[in-house]
């Protein structure tokens, strides 16, 4: 009797071998044979894996990201942990990293191109029997995803244009005319025809559209030939009718571009600021300004110049003491129903990029020394400009510092980041003339500091002693240093 394992059958393994089916059915009487030369052996498949290759979410706020390089071609091996391509999130440009090894079989969305978050964006295989099954599965993918835009080009042919021209050919423009009785719709050089002319406006039959009377309309009834002037605006009337004007009159509500104007689209980063401008305009917020002297704070700096400290360190370094002293302006409210103390003092300083603004995150400035957080600031700076912050380096802020001083502005207001209760806008330090409590006049370096705070958290009275902390120690800089 021959046995069931000596088959031709090949048994297919996906990722672990089961127990086969075939073994309760063998009793121990059953005489087996196994002959080690014969030529039919059990063979065992084992299928390889086609992986895809998601588009991450690299920050809480990215719904969509944008391929800017590929570092791998297709064909490449690659190994785990290996960088593949580099994304470009709504703050920075990072690299996204294989969690497998294989082959990158097929690229789904080339550079250049933006894909939301989850889609997949290249198609990995384990082997290279796997490739043409991989590019199989990209292209379908890519067709899917292509599917539901062709799915619009049916509306096109739908409307029909070619009818509308007919209808109001014929008779149908008799409909507007029974309205125009009612209502009679005229154009102001018609109104003063048919005044001139003597003409009864609302006995007149109007051929414009929707029933508007022309002043073709009172001169044929006036019983004048049009002149050539008059004419033209009939026939301007008569080809608005064919174009679906009722269709396009909504989104017309915008005023026209101006003549010779380019149209440019928002980048990620762009996109990502618009949206967090127009959610900070739902948080209440107030403002306070305060003068600050400025002639100790700028006797420092220049000392500590040489060393690689900047004036932005120096504020951010005063601002994170001041925050110790009053943690309330230093606190968050997300959800409108209660608020957070943060056990971190982040000072997050505005910083401007091409094409974008980004606010790199000084973590815990306030147990920082004066010289290792201009060390890190300077760091920080650089990466930003490279576009290679990571997320927690650019959305873990608590309080924002936005400083212009350096430009000669003297004041401005700033606009509140969403999930954080307070930002300070700093202007430049000029020489004023002040009156000492004798009445004696000296001229000092002033600066001005408006706070824009949410106003649910923090009451006036709280950002006034916040400021008149904030002013002390800028005017003895000396703790600064410590």
């Amino acid at each position: 009797m021959a046995s069931p394992f000596l088959s031709n059958t090949a048994i297919s393994f996906s990722s672990s071998l089961s127990s086969s089916p075939l073994l309760p059915s063998i009793s121990s009487s059953s005489p087996i044979r196994f002959k080690s030369t014969t030529p039919r052996r059990r063979i065992l498949i084992v299928r390889s894996k086609i992986r895809e290759i998601f588009m991450p979410a690299l920050s809480s706020t990215m719904t969509e990201g944008k391929i800017v390089s590929w570092v791998k071609s297709e064909g490449d091996k690659l190994s785990k942990g290996e960088s593949v391509v580099v994304v470009e999130s709504d703050k920075a440009d990072m690299d996204v990293e294989t969690f497998y090894d294989g082959i990158l079989a097929a690229i789904v969305v080339g550079e250049g191109e933006t894909a939301p978050v989850g889609a997949a964006i290249g198609i990995l295989a384990e082997t290279e029997d796997e490739i043409a099954e991989a590019k199989a599965k990209a292209a379908s993918t890519t067709t899917s995803g292509a599917s539901t835009p062709s799915a619009p080009p049916p509306h096109p042919p739908t409307p029909s244009p070619a009818p509308a021209p007919e209808k109001p050919t014929p008779a149908p423009a008799a409909a507007p005319v029974a309205e125009g009785p009612r209502k009679t719709v005229a154009t102001p050089y018609a109104k003063k025809l048919a005044k001139q002319h003597k003409v009864d406006i609302k006995s007149v039959v109007g051929t414009g559209p929707y029933g508007r009377i022309t002043p073709a309309d009172i001169e044929a009834a006036a019983g004048i030939s049009p002149s050539k002037t008059n004419v033209a605006p009939a026939v301007v009337t008569k080809a608005k009718p064919v174009a679906p004007l009722k269709a396009t009159a909504p989104p017309s509500s915008l005023p026209p571009p101006v003549p010779g104007s380019t149209v440019v689209p928002f980048t990620t980063m762009q996109t990502a600021v618009s949206k967090n401008m127009v959610e900070s305009l739902s948080v209440p917020t107030f403002r306070v300004g305060y003068p600050v002297t400025t002639d100790a704070l700028d006797r420092l700096y220049e000392k500590v110049k040489p060393k690689g400290v900047t004036m932005t360190a120096l504020l951010a370094k005063a601002v994170a003491m001041a925050l110790v002293q009053h943690p309330v302006v230093n606190a968050s409210c997300k959800d409108g129903k209660s608020f957070t103390y943060n056990a971190n003092i982040n000072i997050a300083v505005a910083v401007a990029i091409n094409g974008g603004l980004i606010t790199p995150v000084l973590q815990d400035a306030e147990k920082l020394d004066l010289y290792l957080l201009s060390q890190k600031w300077k760091e920080l700076v650089e990466k930003a400009r490279a576009k290679q912050l990571q997320p927690q380096e650019y959305n873990s802020g608590t309080f924002t510092l936005s400083n212009l001083g350096m430009f000669g502005v003297d004041r401005f207001d700033a606009i509140l980041p969403p999930g954080q209760g307070a930002i300070m806008a700093v202007g430049a330090s000029k020489p004023t003339v002040v009156a000492d409590a004798d009445g004696f006049f000296s001229v000092k370096n002033k600066m001005l500091v408006n706070v824009t705070a949410d106003h649910r958290i923090i009451y006036g009275a709280d950002l006034a002693a916040f400021l008149q902390t904030f002013s002390k120690i800028v005017e003895n800089p000396e703790s600064l240093t410590m």
